[in-house]
């Protein structure tokens, strides 16, 4: 039995030797046929910062009906305090400080043409690489174990010019869009408006969708993927997590004069006081609470850069022998839980048109590290009350961020707003198996998407699968899919920019564009199809999406080898055979098609371009939408209108013994800990006619072999444990190998333990 095997047989309790089934469909299944794969979206440049030449890279604007607005929001949490006992040179190093975010969002007419909202001459577009670029691109460096003038040039030449496509503080659309998108009607239908739907004269209410990244990102890494949730009306809050899973990233403490800052935008040394500003002085007592340096606290900011595991620093890696450093992980993933509830503290405040208070809080302004002068000048935040759904909300994540929106997905006494998770092509490692209590298991409807490397990633394809059977088991409906072509980078940034490494170093064979327009068609798809009528965006996703019926995909018989490659790199690469002929051939017989055979619909199916692994019968699908109501009863709407003291937290943590986990000044907060004047009802009655015809006329077909037993008792989640959150010293690091300028986690891919 093979090393990878015996780690599947500890893992999963899969003998793999005798388990016929799964090991003959990894090595059986080969056809060699090309894909029919469809054509990219239309996406035009943006401006001439977009048709510079190689190296410098650029993203593409996004695909739906609606212009991509982008505001950048860093706040002090409640509660700042240490989350666990991991030090770094005698320092605790998880601290809960700030919440840091990038808000996509549907942007309302003219975004980009005239005045911008604060007044200046010319609009401007966050960067892509954050704040300060040079800074997070040493980050990067050192995350990759490459010198960091390497690091740095590399960046310089080729993203550091980069910016997303969004316009910063665009105010938010208040137009319902005409039906389709630019892909079936051009460019110009993000300046159209279309009629509300029936029985509804009121500006639409947009469905929220959260975001976690996995190692190695942050809150822009993803934003091919945000801007096209927020083009079909999304409001998306891309976290970018401080708890040492991303590059570097910058923690402000308070402002500085500018005759005190570095050139940083923090202060320079022994400057350390506030001018009288009573807010400084306010939050200098705040830090001071917390685990800081002398020199932290007088230049008014630090970083957090990527953590190594203690004498395990490829703890990601499929051929670790050591397994995943379960104490790190374990408190990484509190981490973010407590800052995805601090992120939604302030959603819900801007959305009760209280913004103006998050703005004056903002540290994103001028005179902080990484901030500037456009800050968040000019919006009026009176536009934004009631503008989007604080009562339920869509979690998704990728890899490392899928991991912990699993932990979200079985939380559901601290998380009661949630309606449906999205799992990107998950690293398995993290996730500890379902508590015995059946409460603390996945009540809700999941969606996983994974890339072709990582299917053939036996031990991490298995846990995927489990979560689909949790799921299945409480009632919820679960899909498993996987891009053909894909590789672990394709649901991210890096692929679309750094497109050449992905196709010629990684052996991707999926375009880039295309591979986003696959998650974004299945993610629409699933949320239309198992979400509750009101706060998931039908309204705007039935008249928009181009329907690709990608969830009837049949489900394999058999897993596929087709690029499976050698054991040493499962899950960082695909293995492609006579690559010229391949690649060549396959382009030729694709642009043949579309051009005299009658377009890519003559032979095409979904499957040609991805394959399903699992999902409900038609009986189980049924159910969920008629007797469940699309899990409307599973989601606790009033929590997001009214407190409730926060007992279930504290309870909880007395319950697990969390104390040591906890600074002086209290617990973690529930989502269910709002004020009892944050309140967006205003309610979204959507026609639920034209959706559930189109369920019953197009639901997924049964496939009884995967989903044989049938469950009459759906639990609701009300109550569960939040994980503990200690481990032990961990040094920062790098190892000295590198691969291709990567870390060596993206060379052999993560580690299921």
């Amino acid at each position: 039995m093979s090393f990878l095997e015996r780690q599947t047989t500890r893992i999963t309790g899969t003998d793999h030797e005798h388990d016929h089934r799964r090991t003959s469909g990894l090595r059986k299944h080969s056809t060699n046929n090309v894909p029919h794969a469809q054509k990219p979206r239309s996406r035009p440049p943006a401006s001439l910062r977009d048709h510079l030449p190689f190296p410098n890279s650029s993203l593409p604007p996004a695909s739906g009906p609606y212009s991509v607005g982008s505001m950048e929001i860093e706040v002090p949490v409640e509660n700042p305090r240490t989350i666990s006992h991991i030090k770094r040179n005698g320092k605790h190093l998880l601290q809960l400080e700030t919440v840091l975010f990038t808000l996509y969002y549907p942007a309302a007419f003219g975004s980009g043409a005239g005045p911008a909202p604060g007044g200046q001459k010319k609009w401007s577009r966050e960067t892509w690489l954050p704040r300060p670029r040079i800074e997070t691109a040493k980050g990067y460096a050192r995350f990759a174990s490459i010198p960091d003038p390497i690091g740095v040039a590399l960046f310089g030449v080729s993203t550091m010019l980069t910016k997303l496509r969004a316009y910063r503080n665009s105010p938010p659309a208040t137009h319902w869009p005409p039906e389709g998108n630019s892909k079936k009607r051009g460019y110009k239908v993000k300046n159209q408006q279309g009629p509300p739907p029936k029985g509804l004269d009121r500006p639409p209410i947009f469905p929220l969708l959260m975001f976690s990244h996995g190692l190695g990102g942050s809150r822009t890494a993803y934003s091919s993927l945000c801007t096209e949730f927020a083009s079909y009306g999304f409001v998306v809050c891309a976290l970018e997590h401080r708890d040492g899973s991303g590059p570097r990233t910058f923690i402000n403490h308070n402002k500085r004069t500018k005759g005190k800052s570095d050139r940083h935008g923090g202060a320079k040394a022994g400057k350390e006081d506030c001018d009288g500003d009573p807010v400084c002085e306010k939050g200098k007592e705040k830090w001071q609470a917390l685990d800081h340096t002398e020199e932290e606290l007088k230049k008014g900011y630090h970083h957090v850069d990527y953590i190594f595991p203690k004498n395990n620093p490829m703890d990601t890696s499929p051929n670790n022998e050591n397994g995943v450093d379960r104490e790190l992980r374990d408190a990484q993933i509190e981490m973010r839980l407590c800052e995805l509830e601090e992120a939604y503290r302030v959603l819900k405040t801007i959305c009760a048109g209280d913004g103006e208070e998050i703005a004056q809080q903002n540290l994103r302004g001028e005179g902080y590290v990484g901030g500037t002068s456009r800050g968040l000048h000019g919006v009026d935040w009176a536009q934004w009350q009631n503008r989007f759904h604080v009562d339920k909300m869509t979690m998704a994540g990728h890899s490392f961020g899928a991991a912990t929106i699993v932990e979200v997905l079985r939380h559901t006494d601290r998380f009661k707003n949630v309606q449906a998770g999205i799992i990107y092509d998950i690293w398995g490692a993290p996730i500890r198996p379902p508590a015995e209590d059946p409460k603390h298991r996945i009540h809700l409807p999941i969606l996983g998407i994974n890339s072709e490397a990582f299917m053939y990633w036996q031990s991490n394809f298995d846990a995927v699968q489990s979560l689909m059977r949790e799921a299945s088991e409480h009632g919820s409906p679960a899909y498993l899919l996987t891009v053909r072509g894909s590789v672990h980078i394709s649901q991210s940034d890096f692929s679309v920019l750094y497109r050449h490494v992905s196709s010629f170093f990684l052996k991707a064979t999926v375009h880039p564009y295309r591979a986003i327009d696959l998650n974004i068609s299945a993610s629409l798809e699933f949320l239309r199809l198992v979400t509750p009528s009101s706060g998931s965006g039908k309204a705007i996703i039935d008249r928009c999406m181009t329907n690709e019926s990608i969830l009837e995909t049949e489900i394999l018989d058999e897993l596929p080898n087709d690029h499976r490659p050698d054991d040493e790199y499962i899950a960082a690469k695909l293995r492609v055979d006579h690559e010229f002929k391949r690649r060549v051939g396959a382009g030729a017989q694709r642009k043949l098609k579309r051009n005299f055979q009658g377009g890519m619909g003559t032979g095409y199916t979904t499957s040609d371009e991805v394959w399903c692994h699992y999902k409900p019968t038609k009986e189980q699908l049924d159910r969920w939408i008629n007797q469940e109501e699309r899990g409307e009863k599973r989601i606790d709407e009033q929590s997001a209108m009214e407190g409730d003291g926060g007992n279930a937290v504290n309870n909880t943590a007395n319950d697990l013994n969390r104390e040591s986990d906890v600074s002086k000044d209290g617990q973690a907060t529930s989502l269910s800990d709002a004020d009892e004047g944050l309140r967006c009802d205003d309610r979204e009655r959507l026609t639920a006619s034209r959706s559930e015809e189109d369920i019953q006329r197009g639901h997924p077909k049964a496939f009884s072999t995967t989903m044989e037993s049938e469950h009459g008792d759906h639990a609701e989640a009300t109550s569960t444990n939040v994980s503990a959150a200690t481990a032990g010293d961990a040094p920062s690091d790098a190892p000295q190998e590198s691969w291709l300028g990567m870390l060596p986690a993206l060379k052999d891919g993560p580690q299921q333990a």
